[in-house]
C-alpha cells in the first residue's frame, strides 16, 4: 500500500474542534482513496499545559489528550506520531517503525508547513508539499521574514485561496507557484439528518483570530472582527434566529453588545469541544452563515472555509461572504455569496424560504466538490501517486 505523510498542528491547536476536523480530514481523505496515510506533528515541551493552561509535562498535558482522542477517532491508532521537538522523543509509535515509514513514503503533505524537524522531513525521499490554509498570512509572513513554514523547502505549493499567485493577487507570491486545492471531506462521516425545517442560521469563530491584522506595504488587513460587524443587525433585518458559538475576549464588550442588540444569540464555544462537539453542532444546525477574515476578502483570494465544506456535507446549506470562491465554486443552491448587507439579507430569506431545496443542494455540491477524489485530484496528479 502506498504511503503518504501528512503533517499539521492538531495537538498544538487542542482547543479547537473545528481545527482537527482540517487536519485529520486530509488524512481521512487519502485513507478513503487506498492510500496508507499517516500522521505526524511536532511540539515544543513550553506549548504543553493542561486543560486549565498550566504548562504541564507532555504525558500529562491536554495537547496529547486531545492528539490521542482524534486520531483514534479516525482510526488511526498506529498510524498517528506525536514528536517532541525539543528531544526527539516519539509518542503514538516506535521512533524506528516512524523513520521507517517515513522513508518509504512517497509524498509529505506538510499543512502550513507545520513538520520542521530535519532528521524527519528529510527521510520523506517524494515531494515536499505545502499546502496553504491562510492564504495572504502565509505570504505576507514570508515575505516579512518571518519563514513560518519554510516555503523554498517544498517542492509542491496548494493553496485553498483559489486566487492565490493569479492574474488579480496584489500581495507577494514567495517566488513559487501556486496550484489551486479544496478542502476534502469524506461524506460517510457526517451525517444528513431529517428535515425537520428551517432552524436558523449558526457558525463557529474567532473574534479576532489567532494572528490579528496583517500588514504589507502600509496596508492592513483586518480580522473577522472587521468583517462581521457589518453585519451585526442581519438577525433583527431578516428576523430568522442565528447563532455563534464565538470565542471573544471581555474586551470586545462594545462588539459583543453589538451583536446582542442585533439578535445573535453567542454561545461559549467551549460547549463543542473535540471532534463530536463540532460534528453536533454543524449536523444540529439549519444553516450557516459567516463573514471571512479581512486578509481573505480583501485580497479576492478565494479562499473557502473548511468549517463550511462540513456544513455543506451535513446537507446544512451555507450563506458565506464572498472572497473571490464565486469564481470558482458554483453558487446559487445550496452555497450563496454575500458582498454586503443587503445581499446577505436576499440570501438569508432565500434559504429559509425554500429550506429544502436548498438542503438538498448544499450535500450535492459536497459531493461534487469536496468529496476525496474530486478535492485531492490535483494533488495526486503532481505527486504522481496511484489511487
Amino acid at each position: 500500500m502506498t504511503t503518504v505523510v501528512v503533517a499539521g498542528a492538531l495537538a498544538n491547536k487542542h482547543r479547537h474542534g473545528g481545527s482537527a476536523w482540517v487536519r485529520m480530514s486530509w488524512v481521512d481523505a487519502l485513507r478513503s482513496l487506498g492510500f496508507d496515510a499517516v500522521f505526524v506533528e511536532q511540539i515544543a515541551a513550553a506549548d504543553c499545559v493542561d486543560s486549565a493552561g498550566t504548562p504541564a509535562p507532555l504525558e500529562r498535558s491536554a495537547n496529547l489528550e486531545a492528539f490521542r482522542s482524534a486520531t483514534e477517532a479516525f482510526g488511526l491508532a498506529g498510524r498517528a506520531a506525536l514528536v517532541r521537538a525539543d528531544d526527539g522523543r516519539v509518542v503514538g509509535m516506535p521512533r524506528d517503525e516512524l523513520c521507517a515509514l517515513l522513508d518509504g513514503a512517497v509524498a509529505l503533505v506538510n499543512i502550513s508547513g507545520h513538520l520542521r524537524l530535519p532528521e524527519l522531513v528529510c527521510r520523506v525521499r517524494g515531494p515536499h508539499v505545502f499546502v496553504d490554509l491562510d492564504p495572504g498570512y502565509t505570504q505576507i509572513w514570508d515575505a516579512s521574514g518571518a519563514d513560518t513554514g519554510n516555503l523554498r523547502g517544498h517542492d509542491l505549493h496548494f493553496s485553498v485561496g483559489a486566487n492565490v499567485g493569479g492574474a488579480g493577487w496584489t500581495l507577494p507570491t514567495g517566488g513559487v507557484r501556486w496550484r489551486a486545492i479544496r478542502q476534502p471531506v469524506v461524506l460517510e462521516r457526517w451525517n444528513v439528518e431529517p428535515d425537520d425545517g428551517f432552524t436558523g442560521f449558526t457558525t463557529v469563530a474567532s473574534w479576532r483570530g489567532a494572528f490579528g491584522p496583517a500588514e504589507w506595504k502600509g496596508r492592513s488587513y483586518g480580522v473577522k472582527a472587521h468583517q462581521f460587524r457589518g453585519y451585526a443587525e442581519l438577525p433583527a433585518l431578516v428576523r430568522a434566529p442565528f447563532a455563534i458559538a464565538l470565542d471573544i475576549d471581555r474586551a470586545d464588550v462594545a462588539d459583543r453588545e453589538r451583536l446582542d442588540a442585533g439578535g445573535w444569540t453567542i454561545v461559549d464555544p467551549s460547549t463543542m469541544c473535540g471532534i463530536d462537539g463540532f460534528r453536533r453542532f454543524v449536523e444540529r444546525s439549519g444553516a450557516e452563515f459567516s463573514a471571512a477574515q479581512g486578509v481573505y476578502v480583501e485580497t479576492r483570494s478565494g479562499w473557502f472555509s473548511d468549517r463550511t465544506v462540513r456544513y455543506l456535507a451535513a446537507g446544512r446549506p451555507a450563506l458565506v461572504q464572498d472572497t473571490g470562491f464565486s469564481e470558482h465554486l458554483p453558487v446559487g443552491a445550496g452555497l450563496l455569496a454575500f458582498s454586503d448587507l443587503e445581499q446577505a439579507c436576499a440570501g438569508a430569506r432565500a434559504i429559509a424560504g425554500d429550506y429544502a431545496h436548498h438542503r438538498a443542494a448544499a450535500r450535492e455540491l459536497a459531493e461534487a466538490w469536496f468529496s476525496p477524489g474530486a478535492a485531492l485530484a490535483p494533488l495526486l496528479e503532481q505527486i504522481g501517486a496511484p489511487s
